[in-house]
């Protein structure tokens, strides 16, 4: 690999050399290297913030069927680059070739779709008209009133590692649907993907500044992203500690923040769930990105009287998932993103141990080929407490914890209720019951942004975000639009 072949930094639609060099993304399934990833200097940075702030006026001002026309036609570019950019996809995080295919590429595809529509979706609602009482000249007036939404302006999207396409297309598509530009700042670990989707974006016609796409390591560069004068907004998915941080630098000029952060989904069994039905569900926390994604039930609180078989149909379930490379057939369970994170997944499986937990499916570290990659062997800790680490703190890797509740009747949901809520993230959780309305009558006493019933399946129209530490505002279908609009109103006497 060359020099030739280093990506180049994407600002005010110029294809630009680093200031900070470059350096090696690896390939987590081997350890190979993928390519050479650009390193932004805080000067970089500034100029992509301020290509992005001249540029709004007139993008968004733009006529919604111009925008809408650009975003199709990179959705069209995106389809026509599939394979080479889904392979990408897979070298860069590990994901075995469905995911990268399926979820990753082509959900960037789709969504890019969606919005294009979504650019076309009413921006303004007349409001009721109402009658004023009489002023002091004695005469009453009829008041109109229109709401509108607004672009907020220039949006920093710093996105995660566990996919680099489903995640900006989520933020970037959005936010040019509604006249926003963007400042781009992808995780480090995999940013190639990102500049592909900007690739896709240039040759679609999107105009200079329009869309600023800046990566690197350190983290002067995700700092000079949030804190430059010239964004009003920031859109983060990422750890609840780096959102925390980013927060407190948004305070400083009161930005806007849209902050999806960490999640430790309660999986609900009550004592009358399928348990075939809980264990698929519960098992794709072992196989979707190994374990990487902060939606997965990766705490199941399960009743006394099915606790054991649901233990031994979770083994079972796990003894025929292939751990592999993610690029060879039959692989399910793929490598995470780096060697320090295997390090730290597999921390806390020892952790769990010294807590009393018992492991009733692997803890080892499985070797793959030659003995390359960052792999953990999908692991299951039972015998669990509501106050132990493993159960409190998010892992964010192919490890299940599992803790029993007693009780029965409205004592028995009273006590899962209770396990569920004792922790300081609310993303996803889930219930499985064979009794709807008890299922349902479960859910609405989650302290959950989303929640699942007898499902893992997320409906891309509901609104999408987390309660308490797991983030700030919501997104995902017109929602998403709604995030990156501020809301106007305009009063008239008629």
């Amino acid at each position: 690999m060359t020099d030739a072949d280093a990506q180049k930094l994407y600002i005010g639609g110029e294809w630009v050399e680093p200031g900070g060099g470059h350096y090696e993304v690896v390939n987590p399934a081997d350890e190979s290297v993928v390519g050479l990833a650009p390193e932004a200097s805080r000067t970089q940075v500034e100029e992509a913030a301020r290509a992005a702030a001249g540029a709004f006026e007139t993008w968004s001002r733009t006529r919604p069927e111009e925008r809408a026309a650009i975003l199709d036609r990179a959705a069209d570019i995106m389809q026509r680059e599939f394979e080479p950019w889904a392979a990408l996809a897979r070298a860069e995080t590990g994901a075995p070739t469905g995911i990268a295919r399926g979820m990753q590429v082509g959900v960037g595809v789709s969504r890019f779709r969606r919005y294009a529509k979504g650019a076309l979706e009413p921006v303004e609602r007349g409001l009721p008209p109402q009658v004023t009482e009489a002023g002091p000249m004695g005469k009453a007036s009829i008041l109109g009133a229109l709401e509108v939404r607004q672009p907020v302006g220039v949006v920093t999207c710093i996105t995660s590692y566990n996919n680099p396409w489903a995640n900006p297309a989520g933020k970037v598509a959005p936010a040019l649907a509604m006249g926003n530009t963007v400042v781009v700042k992808p995780a480090p670990q995999d940013p190639l993907s990102v500049f592909k989707m900007a690739e896709a974006l240039h040759e679609a016609g999107v105009p200079a500044g329009v869309v600023n796409v800046v990566s690197g390591r350190s983290v002067e560069v995700g700092e000079a992203a949030v804190d430059s004068p010239y964004v009003d907004m920031v859109s983060f998915t990422g750890s609840t500690g780096v959102g925390q941080r980013i927060a407190e630098v948004c305070g400083r000029s009161m930005k806007r923040q849209l902050m999806e952060l960490g999640g430790k989904g309660a999986a609900v069994v009550m004592d009358d769930a399928d348990l075939d039905a809980a264990v698929m569900g519960i098992g794709t926390t072992f196989s979707f990105y190994s374990g990487q994604i902060c939606t997965a039930p990766t705490r199941v609180i399960a009743h006394r009287s099915v606790y054991d078989r649901l233990i031994e149909k979770l083994t079972g379930y796990l003894a025929f998932m292939k751990v592999g490379d993610p690029a060879a057939a039959g692989t399910v369970v793929g490598p995470v993103i780096s060697a320090a994170h295997r390090d730290r997944v597999e921390s806390y499986v020892e952790l769990g141990r010294k807590e009393g937990a018992r492991i009733a499916f692997g803890g080892e570290r499985p070797v793959v080929g030659e003995g390359r990659g960052f792999y953990v062997a999908p692991t299951l800790l039972v015998d669990c407490t509501n106050d132990m680490r493993v159960v409190r703190e998010e892992i964010f890797g192919p490890v299940v914890v599992v803790v029993p509740f007693d009780g029965d009747g409205e004592s028995g949901e009273d006590e899962a209720v209770r396990l569920a809520n004792d922790s300081d993230f609310g993303l996803l959780s889930y219930v499985w019951s064979g009794d709807s309305a008890r299922a349902f009558r479960v859910a609405r006493r989650l302290r959950a942004g989303g929640v699942g019933v007898n499902t893992i399946g997320r409906n891309m129209e509901a609104p999408f975000g987390g309660f308490k530490r797991s983030g700030v505002g919501r997104d995902v279908g017109s929602y998403a639009l709604h995030a990156y609009s501020e809301m106007q109103s305009i009063v008239w006497t008629g």
